[in-house]
């Protein structure tokens, strides 16, 4: 909500407050009132915003392909020598660096915080094997793909070096990039789209959560709901270093019990993995 909100306000001059007014309506709504077609809708458009994005990316990549080497350098650089970076922070270590970018990567892609497959237990499949591997390829996507595209971006177009951060370094990154008013633009529509759909997502992702500790108690849920959609009407308020702080830590808490569960399910995991390869060289597999 934090990123929509100003990302509307850099781009289309929308005051925070409307916005986020607006936002957590519509959220309420959805969350509430059972409303499915802005669910649908979003559903629809996402895909078709993603598609524009990578090639919104791939044009100032291809537009300024002779910087591209000296970028990658550039990104490499930074990451041993963060000091340089950023602009010499006392004390900024290469450790510091690593846990910053392990922060931000499982932020992007949720790898190993178990909330990816709540998701996926409710496909329609017989084969949990096939699901995991479906799943697994949103982290290379998402991180490798779109968020190695974005990096480039904003080194490229030399925003990364301003004093913008967040959602409005990547409008100002492609709009630099395509020396257009349409990069931040197609960047911030699209970023409506998607962080919206991540705000339904996570409600989600807690609500089924909430339903197995209390049992699907309907009190319980209703109260989790209105939670939910308080802390959303705040966030737009926060400083984004209070958000980021925040997110690091629930992302701690959820990463540790999942991994410890895993590690302790690693028989099951590689046993499962064996037995489906093995009926799908059979034909076997469903």
């Amino acid at each position: 909500m934090n990123g929509i909100t100003h990302a509307l306000e850099s781009t289309f001059d929308v005051p925070i407050i409307f916005s986020a007014i607006i936002l957590t309506l519509i959220v309420t709504a959805i969350i509430l009132g059972g409303v499915q077609r802005i669910s649908k809708i979003a559903t629809i458009v996402v895909p078709f915003m993603a598609i524009g994005y990578v090639i919104a990316a791939l044009s100032v990549i291809l537009l300024n392909m002779e910087k591209v080497p000296q970028a990658i350098i550039t990104i490499v650089h930074a990451a041993f020598n963060p000091q340089a970076a950023l602009g010499g922070a006392v004390g900024f270590t290469v450790m510091q660096a690593i846990q910053l970018g392990v922060a931000r990567g499982i932020f992007s892609n949720e790898s190993g915080l178990g909330s990816a497959p709540i998701a996926a237990a409710a496909a329609q499949t017989k084969e949990p094997v096939r699901q995991g591997l479906i799943s697994m390829t949103g982290t290379f996507l998402d991180t490798i793909i779109v968020c190695t595209m974005t990096g480039l971006v904003i080194v490229i177009s030399g925003a990364w070096a301003g004093d913008v951060k967040g959602a409005e370094l990547t409008t100002t990154a492609f709009t630099q990039g395509l020396n257009s008013s349409f990069g931040a633009i197609i960047v911030t529509v699209g970023l409506v789209f998607f962080a919206f759909t991540t705000i339904l997502g996570w409600c989600y992702y807690g609500e089924r959560c909430f339903v197995y500790l209390t049992r699907g108690r309907t009190q319980y849920i209703k109260l989790y709901r209105l939670l939910f959609i308080a802390l959303i009407a705040s966030a737009p308020f926060l400083q984004l270093d209070t958000i980021w702080t925040l997110a690091d830590i629930v992302n701690g808490l959820m990463a540790f019990p999942n991994l410890i569960a895993l590690i302790a399910l690693r028989k099951v995991i590689i046993s499962e993995t064996k037995d489906f390869f093995a009926r799908l060289k059979t034909g076997k597999a469903e």
